[in-house]
């Protein structure tokens, strides 16, 4: 069985015996003692797999995405990618959160179940009291990078990965290129432990959805539908709105063309829900249908494909913000603007592959106090949200070379149209 299917069997099992369980024995003695030494410890244990594996992934690969800029023989085209990539990507998690805020998928639960999920929420691991723009942008400085990374400070972590990548990029040593082998090693070796992890999704989370569940009943399930609401509608104001723009404005390329041409790679990656498994089909679509120069193709798709996460990041930031709707988790606007900026970051850091932003989102649950546990109610519906916002990642990355290369001595050829 196919690990996406798999995944959907554990949701199935676990919310239908969830369901059953609390509408059939509540307040029992035998269900409370399932839930507290069977299905609760099984869950956390496997959330506690994907925090584990954070640290690891989140630096190997941001290092490694920044390595692939090469800044020191593509400073401008590289420079023109990463500016594209951050702006571009602020504005997908904008568009997310003001609709997350608008629509607020996570509200109407009963008071009663919103205090008791409320009662189990963790304590925050390390977002700053302080959050006003000034101690944010000194906050993402660490003074010491061993005492952020015991105390979980995502935010420093990111800024030095960043800059730890950058420093190596332009370092053209024997023993650097040796230590750039070993933390694609490490990455190569997270990737494999993320894996293994992944395959045991289906027991931990039918473990977390039975403990929510058969906890807090049908109620719980009755939010789902209007955080899939809220996902699409984001994820299609980011594709036909900003892209549209994008590929109109900056790249002097018609919309209409432009979607036509992609769309080979939009079936790849709604099929694969993998940005790495189409980047293959983005770079045949760039080459052949936009006829964008070769050379700035491949480098922007190359690094799109580790970098250009638009759907990723703004799928993070509304889930973090509908999971603390649903535990009651006020957050500030300070707070808000954290969880954007992680996930622009995030993004640039999240591996293009089938679930890959769960261990960012698992950390930004954490330094905010909410309860990762909440993970298994989204991953009910996370097959179909990583379709949808994989294909926002490749278009995205294609829409990204076409602005690169309409700056390049050598204009896009103007593809050619399809016939009817």
């Amino acid at each position: 069985m196919s690990s996406h299917r798999s995944m959907l069997l554990g949701v199935a099992v676990g919310a239908a015996a969830g369901l059953t369980a609390n509408a059939v024995a509540a307040q029992s003695t035998a269900l409370k003692w399932f839930i507290d030494l069977v299905t609760y410890p099984v869950g956390q244990i496997f959330l506690r797999l994907l925090f584990m594996l954070v640290l690891p992934i989140l630096f190997s690969a941001l290092v490694m995405g920044v390595c692939e800029l090469d800044l020191k023989h593509f400073g401008r085209l590289g420079l023109r990618t990463l500016g594209y990539t951050v702006v571009v990507s602020t504005i997908a998690v904008a568009i997310g959160l003001t609709l997350v805020n608008l629509i607020r998928p996570g509200d109407g639960l009963p008071e009663a179940l919103r205090t008791q999920m409320q009662s189990g929420a963790i304590k925050p691991a390390a977002a700053p009291a302080d959050t006003s723009p000034v101690a944010m942008i000194i906050a993402m400085v660490p003074d010491n990078i061993v005492k952020a990374a015991a105390a979980g400070d995502m935010l420093a972590i990111i800024t030095f990965s960043l800059l730890f990548g950058i420093g190596l990029s332009l370092t053209r040593t024997e023993a650097a290129g040796r230590l750039r082998e070993a933390i694609q090693g490490l990455y190569d070796v997270s990737m494999q432990l993320i894996a293994g992890v992944l395959r045991l999704a289906p027991i931990g989370v039918g473990a977390l959805l039975f403990t929510i569940t058969a906890r807090m009943g049908i109620d719980i399930l009755r939010q789902l539908g209007a955080f899939v609401f809220t996902v699409l509608l984001s994820l299609a104001l980011q594709m036909f709105v900003v892209y549209s723009l994008s590929v109109r404005f900056l790249g002097g390329m018609s919309p209409m063309t432009f979607f036509r041409s992609s769309r080979v790679a939009i079936v790849t990656a709604f099929s694969t829900a993998s940005s790495n498994a189409t980047l293959p089909t983005s770079l045949k679509v760039a080459e052949e249908e936009l006829r964008l120069p070769p050379s700035v193709a491949r480098f922007v798709l190359t690094a799109g494909a580790a970098m250009n996460q638009n759907g990723t990041a703004l799928f993070e930031g509304v889930t973090v913000i509908f999971l603390a709707q649903v535990y009651g988790v006020s957050l500030t606007f300070g707070q808000q603007a954290l969880v954007m900026l992680i996930a622009v970051l995030g993004g640039i850091g999240t591996a293009g592959i089938p679930a890959g932003s769960l261990p960012v989102i698992a950390m930004i649950l954490g330094m905010l106090g909410i309860p990762p546990e909440g993970l298994g109610l989204v991953l009910g519906v996370d097959r179909l949200l990583d379709m949808c916002r994989t294909v926002i990642n490749v278009v995205g990355d294609l829409a990204a070379a076409v602005y690169v290369s309409r700056g390049e001595d050598k204009p896009p050829s103007p593809p050619v149209e399809a016939s009817s």
